[in-house]
């Protein structure tokens, strides 16, 4: 089933939702990097078509923030890349190994990751994210590309401590700050083999490509439909490569994906 949605279908565009530190608003991102401007648009993309305002302003003197705020959920798929799963001592499943993260635990550009006092160990994960455009349920591999809004970067935090010891993951990969999205939500790309990269404090830490998931984003979006209705908003990250480790206070994280651009956050411990 796959509802009508006021949601334009776009070409290749970036979003970004911004504060001048007023209320949030959104723009579309024009101009190369380093000159990029948002052309202000009416409303919330999510839910109305694009309406410029007519007004322009320097993404350098705006704060970016999460561009998009989950209403419902986030969910997220286990294993999806051979060699993470090998690396974390497992094989890749059958079926797409689903769990969920709080919407709660979403944070922007810039924000900072905190690291909860009672985890020693807690991990960066980066992944390409997917977001819903339409309430949808049971969506054909073959339609999934009708529902998804557009992509964004995403670092599925995780105490991976607290994983091991609670056998179970809601805790590990739930606290407040351990979903960064960003920068932009971009719709319309082709999201089948894009360079997917992780830096810890400029060095880099991963380096895949999503063309090497288990289950592509059609699979896993079907997958999870057939069992929820997905919901404006929601958003799907969908696996992290090989090469997940810790990071501590102080560090800086940065999740690139060709044709996205680059989220980074910095890493703080709570007091």
């Amino acid at each position: 089933m796959v509802t009508s949605t006021t949601v334009d279908r776009l070409a290749v565009v970036r979003i970004a939702r911004f504060t001048t530190g007023d209320d949030p608003r959104f723009g579309v991102v024009e101009g190369g990097e380093g000159e990029e401007v948002l052309a202000v648009v009416a409303g919330d993309p999510l839910y109305t078509p694009i309406r410029f305002v007519g007004e322009r302003v320097p993404v350098d003197q705006v704060r970016l923030l999460a561009p998009v705020i989950p209403r419902s959920k986030v969910l997220g798929v286990a294993r999806n890349y051979a060699a993470h799963a090998s690396e974390m001592g497992g094989e890749v499943a059958a079926e797409p190994e689903i769990f969920l993260k709080p919407n709660t635990s979403v944070i922007g550009p810039g924000d900072p990751i905190v690291v909860p006092r009672v985890s020693a160990e807690v991990h960066y994960e980066g992944e390409l994210a997917a977001v819903i455009g339409r309430i949808c349920r049971d969506v054909p591999p073959a339609r999934v590309g009708e529902v998804v809004l557009g992509y964004t970067c995403a670092n599925d935090v995780t105490a991976r401590d607290l994983q091991r010891s609670d056998g179970q993951w809601w805790r590990a990969k739930g606290f407040d700050s351990f979903c960064p999205l960003g920068p932009y939500l971009v719709t319309g790309l082709d999201i089948a083999d894009l360079r997917l990269r992780t830096r810890l404090d400029g060095t880099t830490v991963q380096d895949s490509r999503t063309s090497l998931m288990v289950h592509d984003v059609a699979a896993v979006v079907s997958f999870v439909s057939s069992v929820m209705t997905l919901l404006p908003g929601d958003v799907v990250l969908t696996g992290t490569p090989d090469g997940v480790g810790p990071m501590v206070a102080g560090q800086r994280v940065e999740v690139e994906i060709e044709g996205i651009g680059t989220l980074a956050n910095p890493v703080l411990r709570r007091g």
